[in-house]
């Protein structure tokens, strides 16, 4: 069997669990993660013989995606602006929509030097190293109540040489002193309850419950803390940063301005849907 053979027999697998255009991008990931090889190395590949080992290592591979086990829990790896991050079970996996609110905050704050940044509900660390490593000289503390996830963000900004200060904190006991930070930025659990039926297996029985779900009665309930920390911590003019649930976009707008909140914007995703807030505290604060 050749690499092309190969390939096509994993297609053939794959698109009927997720499609065409996803098939192809786990399979892009599994031969950058088992082999190093880009997409051009796939190409100039395509005729090269495939060994028994690399064969049996995609089987097992495939098995464990057709069980519906996200590929990147499988390799232990996610890719994230620019970055190799390891994820396992104790983290949600990074995603796309989070990249562009990296790179919203990034292009904002381009020239501004020493920014203190809080980054709440870490995981994997994902916000938290992007963010000091394309920031200009930030100072940067990642808060998460999971010692399991911090571990995980450990290890990615160890390895990716990114200076952070790590919190394990539950961030309704959290009380920062006036002043603490510049930047507040979270993604943080946003999915109701009611909801967990029709999401994916892949996503409901695998990426850890309380870093999505929230109760049906009071979805804003980590906003609404953040929000009321954000209004004492952060300096005169300092920015709040939230990736939401499209769904209650309206909702935290009006929440966040009851904290008198300035600047509020609602800022969409790639796909068109209401996906981010930004908020800034009042100048003369």
């Amino acid at each position: 069997m050749v690499v092309q053979e190969l390939i096509r027999n994993m297609r053939e697998r794959l698109e009927p669990l997720m499609g065409s255009g996803e098939a192809k991008s786990v399979i892009r990931l599994i031969f950058e993660a088992l082999k190093g090889w880009s997409v051009t190395d796939l190409v100039v590949n395509e005729d090269r013989e495939v060994s028994d080992f690399l064969q049996s290592e995609v089987e097992g591979i495939i098995q464990r995606v057709e069980r519906h086990e996200p590929v990147q829990y499988v390799l232990g790896l996610a890719r994230f602006y620019g970055m190799d991050l390891k994820v396992d079970r104790r983290v949600l996996i990074p995603r796309q929509e989070t990249e562009e609110m990296v790179d919203m905050i990034v292009k904002e704050e381009e020239g501004r030097s020493d920014l203190r940044v809080l980054d709440v509900g870490t995981g994997s660390g994902a916000i938290a190293i992007a963010l000091s490593r394309n920031l200009l000289f930030p100072d940067v503390t990642a808060l998460d109540f999971s010692e399991g996830a911090l571990e995980v963000a450990r290890e990615n900004a160890d390895a990716l040489h990114a200076r952070i200060r790590f919190l394990h904190q539950d961030i309704f006991t959290f009380e920062p002193t006036p002043d603490s930070y510049d930047l507040i930025v979270s993604n943080p659990p946003y999915i109701p309850e009611e909801e967990k039926e029709d999401m994916e297996a892949n996503v409901k029985d695998y990426e850890p419950a309380e870093a999505l779900f929230v109760p049906d009665d009071n979805p804003l309930i980590f906003y609404s803390r953040i929000a009321s920390i954000g209004a004492h911590s952060l300096s005169a003019g300092g920015r709040l940063w939230f990736e939401i649930n499209p769904r209650f976009a309206e909702q935290l707008v009006k929440l966040l301005d009851g904290e008198k909140y300035e600047d509020i914007e609602i800022h969409k995703d790639i796909s068109g849907r209401q996906r981010f807030v930004s908020a800034r505290t009042a100048s003369d604060k």
